[in-house]
């Protein structure tokens, strides 16, 4: 009887253990899946959104959380973005954070194309007028062609907000507008004012929000968060946005190709050297850059390599220098450049320093090698120090020279000279008569004075 009892406990316990936990579940939630970026609007951080877009879809998460701190980018990148939030099978929410973070230029029209957005206090939001790919401004005709495409786009995101929400966006791309969080919850721009994640969370918990044509109520004051970070990949790619980086990587390749066509044979340098402009090229284009700082940076390097080709006062490496710091500052620097791709002149003038030294020193090198006395053939052998190896003694043929042989530089030659050696004294190799060496007894202080 014992036994039957202790069963249809067993069978009970089974039977409530996957209901118990399917209630839990149901009361939790399903999860957020936070995503968090920093700078430039990129590729890689497109990638980046997709990814982590699709893993919300798959595993059926409530939605999916962007944290968001950008100066914008590229309109083209932005576009894609915006395609990909607006059909999204799964709420995506954008939230400005933390303080102090911003969503300008193109991440304002990010923000725009969530489904719910939510800012920190202290954040920024707007001055979305287009530039042209190299940060200027852009001629009337295509400047109209573009804000009017842009403020359209716009006015089709926030339309679902409100009039008031529907004239701050053309604003922020037609007069670069831009507004504090507290501005853009009033006007409904966003739907919440949050200090973290988790309090944004409880603010937008119950909001109604469009999924392509079905009405979602956002469950997420109890939905668990998990963190969805980037991959390798993406964050060296997204990271190549850096221009600091990208001058450093112009430096290294430049040089490390000059390395191996210099010294052909290895791979070391010249895989380097691929590898950093490859690199660097990818970042150019992703920022909005002056070409014409290229060019300037290119015939600095050729600068550098004429100075070692025939190296002189330094001239041309001093000029050398000087126009790669200007191509430096004209690449990233130019008027109109966003701030973001903006190289710092101490940054400018380090990089430069750095990569002045190095070929200065390869420079150096280059006038001591040509300085340096032969260590080979003819010239290398003149003036050596060797010992007699075998008596030089008269020579059979009768003429006034002594013949033996010595050991110079750990090599036996032939020697002559014009009197007799014995075994082991010094001897300077004066001169080479064919493959015999012409040397003379080395003088001693005692035999000098």
């Amino acid at each position: 009887m014992n036994r039957l009892w202790f069963i249809l406990i067993l069978l009970s316990l089974a039977v409530a253990y996957p209901l118990v936990s399917q209630a839990q579940e149901t009361d939790a939630g399903a999860e957020v899946l936070i995503l968090e970026v920093e700078g430039p609007v990129t590729p890689a951080m497109a990638s980046y959104f997709e990814r982590g877009i699709e893993t919300a879809e798959r595993d059926g998460a409530e939605a999916a959380l962007i944290v968001l701190d950008t100066p914008g980018g590229s309109v083209d990148t932005t576009q894609k973005i915006i395609q990909l939030f607006r059909n999204a099978t799964v709420p995506v929410i954008v939230y400005i954070g933390p303080p102090g973070a911003q969503a300008a230029s193109a991440g304002s029209l990010i923000t725009m194309a969530a489904h719910a957005a939510g800012m920190a206090p202290d954040t920024v939001i707007g001055a979305a007028s287009p530039v042209t790919g190299e940060g200027q401004d852009i001629g009337d005709t295509l400047y109209r062609k573009l804000v009017e495409d842009l403020k359209a786009q716009a006015r089709s995101l926030t339309e679902a907000r409100g009039e008031e929400a529907m004239a701050l966006a053309e604003a922020m791309i037609e007069e670069a507008k831009a507004v504090h969080a507290a501005e853009a919850r009033e006007s409904g721009l966003i739907d919440a004012i949050a200090a973290d994640v988790p309090t944004l969370l409880q603010e937008l918990d119950g909001l109604e929000v469009s999924v392509g044509v079905e009405t979602v109520t956002l469950n997420t004051a109890s939905a668990p968060q998990t963190p969805f970070g980037m991959n390798v990949i993406e964050e060296v790619l997204h990271a190549l946005s850096n221009p600091l980086l990208i001058g450093i990587l112009l430096s290294i390749g430049v040089p490390a190709i000059l390395i191996e066509l210099k010294s052909p044979g290895g791979w070391v340098a010249g895989f380097i050297g691929v590898m950093s402009l490859g690199l660097a090229f990818y970042g150019l284009g992703q920022l909005p850059v002056n070409w014409f700082g290229l060019g300037l940076i290119g015939l600095a390097f050729a600068l550098f390599l004429l100075e070692i080709k025939a190296p002189g006062v330094g001239a041309l490496a001093f000029v050398g220098a000087a126009t790669l710091l200007g191509g430096l500052l004209v690449l990233f620097n130019s008027p109109g450049s966003p701030e973001f791709v903006r190289l710092s002149i101490p940054s400018a003038v380090a990089i430069t320093g750095v990569t002045s030294a190095f070929f200065l020193f390869i420079v150096t090198m280059a006038v001591r090698a040509q300085r340096q006395q032969p260590l080979t053939g003819r010239e290398g052998l003149i003036g050596r120090i060797g010992h007699v190896r075998k008596s030089l003694v008269p020579a059979a043929s009768g003429e006034f020279v002594y013949t033996g042989s010595v050991v110079v530089h750990g090599e036996i030659w032939q020697a002559k000279a014009s009197e007799a050696l014995k075994t082991n004294e010094e001897v300077i190799v004066t001169g080479m008569d064919g493959f015999t060496l012409q040397v003379k007894k080395k003088e001693t202080p005692d035999s000098e004075s």
